[in-house]
């Protein structure tokens, strides 16, 4: 870790503001043996659990975002086929998504807001000999490797038979790949829109046969992990503004402080819902964490920028504040958005 901590330390802006280590970003993590962590030894990994992996991610994300959000894409994708009832996928296609040689996307974000009532889906799969043929796209996926890669996607059958979650390969004939969004931030991200026109799949590769009765027990790992992308850069930009702030006249500390507090806490209690399974059968508390946590990234930056007042304009004094501010941006938006959250917390009654 140390030697990724030094790279990413290095190569932080460069990440967030151009594309042009896209394709050693993954390698990066995968060579640091980040993309084990939290995977059961006897299927290639380091051993622990999902909270390492959600605590690996936040640890990556203090000191880049961009870093964070490939590696949290990578790693839910791992997720989903340790997860998966078809066994002989994860056998087939673990090993190179562990040792970074195959990038993962995971394609969910739009069956995730489907589940909650926000979307329809956006892929259609007509049912044919040994499969299906899948017609339609994703406007927004992250860790499209060119070098390659293997994204999941809910698909909805057109014979009415119940919405599945498939993996699909960059290669396979029909599978375009759009250019690079033009992000204000988080650049080498590789995120880009994936359009598909009679690509062709078999059972071989069915991730789940039915999304609604599967998504649930997946997504607390999905939002999980989202969720520690919110907790470490939020570690960072309080510690920075800490830092500013000792000794000094601001009268900022005592804030800081009581919002390290509570950052920690909300950190603790992910841990533990996603340990135990509450988050599977209460959503709702699942939702309003990503909220909170989302909303204490910005009071984080809000005390960083007050702590270093007028320098945080000056180039020379950034120290990374304004790529923690673009990266901040990213938060509420990414999907699922507060705003679809707060939306689907609306739709939900009673929940807890």
């Amino acid at each position: 870790m140390d030697t990724l901590t030094a790279w990413l330390g290095a190569h932080a802006e460069q990440l967030d503001d151009k594309a042009a280590l896209a394709e050693a970003l993954l390698p990066a993590l995968a060579e640091a043996q980040q993309l084990r962590i939290g995977v059961p030894r006897a299927q290639g990994g380091a051993g622990g659990d999902v909270r390492d992996a959600i605590t690996a991610i936040a640890a990556v994300a203090e000191h880049s975002l961009t870093a964070a959000f490939v590696f949290w894409g990578q790693r839910t994708f791992i997720e989903y086929l340790l997860q998966s009832p078809n066994r002989a996928l994860a056998e087939r296609r673990l090993p190179a998504l562990l040792s970074g040689e195959r990038a993962g996307a995971t394609g969910l974000s739009n069956a995730m807001k489907f589940l909650s009532g926000i979307e329809q889906l956006q892929i259609k799969a007509t049912p044919q000999a040994g499969g299906w043929r899948l017609d339609g796209g994703l406007a927004w996926l992250t860790n499209l490797r060119r070098a390659g890669f293997v994204a999941a996607a809910a698909v909805a059958p057109s014979d009415g038979a119940p919405p599945a979650i498939i993996a699909f390969d960059s290669e396979a004939p029909g599978v375009a790949r759009g250019e690079d969004l033009d992000l204000i931030a988080l650049r080498a991200s590789n995120t880009a829109s994936v359009t598909l026109e009679g690509v062709e799949i078999d059972a071989r590769d069915l991730i789940a046969a039915d999304a609604a009765a599967w998504l649930p027990g997946v997504r607390p790992a999905f939002l999980g992990m989202q969720c520690g992308m919110s907790i470490g850069l939020a570690r960072a930009s309080l510690a920075q503004a800490a830092a500013i702030s000792a000794g000094s006249r601001n009268q900022l500390t005592p804030r800081i402080l009581a919002l390290q507090q509570t950052l920690e806490a909300r950190a603790e209690l992910l841990l533990a819902g996603v340990h135990d399974g509450r988050f599977k059968t209460k959503a709702p508390a699942m939702f309003r964490l990503r909220i909170e946590l989302a909303e204490l990234v910005q009071q984080a930056l809000m005390l960083e920028l007050q702590a270093m007042g007028g320098r945080a304009y000056l180039r020379q004094e950034q120290n990374g504040f304004a790529r923690r501010w673009r990266e901040a941006a990213f938060i509420p938006v990414v999907t699922p958005s507060l705003t679809q959250l707060q939306a689907a917390l609306r739709q939900l009654e009673g929940g807890a």
